[in-house]
């Protein structure tokens, strides 16, 4: 048998022809190095940034450096298990968590997968935590009012819905009771809630879903928790996570409420993540990047238009300071990002002022554009009054001799400050504090004893609300106090205060 050349070539050809199967091509990569939760991979020449890797054994990772012949890894699960030559595989996904109404009422991780034994989410659609943060053009103003329940914080410092309003203080002075009393303010006024929990403990998250479940505000909120015990990537992602969760509310329509606690804790787990990778540390060892890492995060809250859906995130971020210290370095930057922030003093919460707002510090920059015209006709002076105040009791330490007028200001001021005492996980309706402020705004309790104003107060307002329901039903329908309603409110206060000052 004569094997002819041209007879195997064109049997070959016609082979290559009808040859059907698809060569199957991965982008792999290899592990270099592993330890401490970082990896560093060779390969992967198309690998994006923030995108999910799969290692053996069923683990992740997530790239954050891209270098010129390897990538930096953070891993989201245990590393023990990770070898060195171990393969890596691109998923062709960034780093994304789920959505939808689904997650009301849940408590999850970072990456959004149910921590709290009630079983899988049923949602189907996902967002990538990073996003850009909405325009300029397609934003509105802050308009509309976010009430938080708390005297001192609606009346001096008002918070729109669409805002950024730092909650800043040392630690214990009740800043996380401020962020939680504003959602459990939230029952009933179409407001969805996500409390992001960013180094804490695992017994302080557990209180406070414990407290929002008793208070049934778990119908309109979720969880998103990032314990202390957890690994770094997982604190940096979480806040992303949780503003991610609410983008899919806001432009669906719906206005909601995210609190960060807190982005000092957040800002340390990115510092660990950046020395790990080996990245140029810089001020205090923090990435010269660290300023964006916040920045991006708190400028996706914001209120849009109706052409992007029309509904808004409102934003409370929390940062810790050491002794009052707000020209610290990460307090500064956020202070520049959000849009006021609500100073809470040491000095102040252990001579029993809570909550321990400092009005002097402390600023609204949308200021009384996010109040109802009742509330700012009856606080319209109130910081002026507390200023003055506060000069004339320094002032007043160094001398007895005190005249009239300076002796009137140093009880309007005690008086005023007793009235912005509030207990903790008890939030006021606007009505009340605006019957409460306009009682202390008219000296109709600067005689009596300051100790016993908290109950005179809440006897005068519950009397009010049942034999006077037509004044509560004018401030819910109009919102503004006229001249009639004025003298009506005056006269029946004044009356109840005489009546009660006997009982008490």
């Amino acid at each position: 048998m004569i094997i002819k050349p041209n007879e195997i070539s064109e049997l070959i050809k016609e082979q290559i022809k009808s040859y059907s199967h698809k060569l199957e091509t991965t982008d792999v990569g290899s592990v270099v190095s592993v330890g401490d939760g970082v990896a560093t991979v060779y390969g992967l020449d198309n690998c994006m940034l923030n995108e999910l890797l799969e290692f053996p054994n069923g683990i992740y990772g997530m790239a954050l450096n891209l270098n010129e012949s390897s990538v930096g890894v953070v891993m989201l699960g245990e590393d023990r298990l990770i070898r060195e030559g171990d393969i890596v595989k691109r998923t062709g996904k960034v780093v994304e968590v789920p959505v939808g109404d689904n997650m009301l009422g849940r408590v999850v991780n970072a990456l959004g997968q149910p921590i709290d034994g009630l079983g899988p989410i049923s949602t189907t659609k996902t967002r990538p935590i990073e996003r850009i943060a909405p325009g300029v053009m397609t934003r509105k103003s802050v308009s509309t009012p976010l009430q938080t329940g708390i005297k001192a914080i609606d009346a001096m410092i008002p918070i729109g819905r669409g805002q950024r309003e730092l909650i800043i203080g040392d630690r214990q002075t009740g800043k996380t009771a401020i962020a939680i009393d504003t959602i459990l303010n939230q029952k009933g006024k179409n407001c969805l809630c996500i409390y992001v929990a960013i180094g804490q403990k695992n017994s302080t998250v557990a209180h406070i879903v414990e407290r929002l479940k008793n208070a049934g505000a778990m119908e309109y909120t979720t969880v998103v928790s990032a314990t202390a015990s957890e690994l770094a990537p997982l604190q940096y992602l979480a806040p992303y996570s949780g503003v991610t969760i609410a983008e899919e509310w806001m432009e669906s329509g719906k206005d909601c409420l995210i609190v960060y606690d807190d982005l000092s804790k957040h800002a340390v787990a990115y510092r660990t993540i950046a020395l790990l990778l080996r990245r140029a540390p810089g001020r205090e060892a923090y990435p010269g990047d660290v300023f964006y890492l916040h920045s991006r995060l708190l400028e996706r809250a914001c209120r849009v238009d109706e052409k992007n859906g029309g509904g808004s995130i409102t934003a409370l971020p929390i940062i810790e300071t050491q002794a009052g210290d707000i020209s610290a370095y990460i307090p500064t930057n956020v202070i520049s990002i959000t849009d006021g922030q609500i100073f809470l003093q040491t000095e102040l919460f252990n001579a029993g002022q809570r909550p321990a707002v400092d009005s002097g510090l402390s600023v609204s920059r949308v200021g009384s554009a996010a109040q109802i015209k009742a509330m700012k006709q009856v606080a319209g002076s109130l910081k002026i009054e507390l200023a003055n105040y506060r000069e004339l009791q320094a002032f007043s330490q160094f001398g007895s001799d005190l005249d009239a007028e300076t002796k009137r200001v140093l009880v309007h001021g005690e008086k005023l400050m007793e009235v912005l005492k509030q207990n903790q996980y008890d939030p006021f309706d606007v009505n009340r504090q605006i019957i409460e402020l306009f009682i202390a705004k008219n000296y109709l309790i600067d005689d009596i004893e300051t100790n016993k104003i908290q109950s005179l107060l809440s006897s005068i307002y519950d009397d009010i609300s049942i034999n006077h329901k037509e004044i509560i039903d004018e401030l819910v329908e109009k919102k503004i106090i006229s001249k009639e309603l004025e003298s009506k409110i005056l006269t029946i206060c004044k009356e109840l205060v005489n009546k009660y000052k006997e009982i008490i």
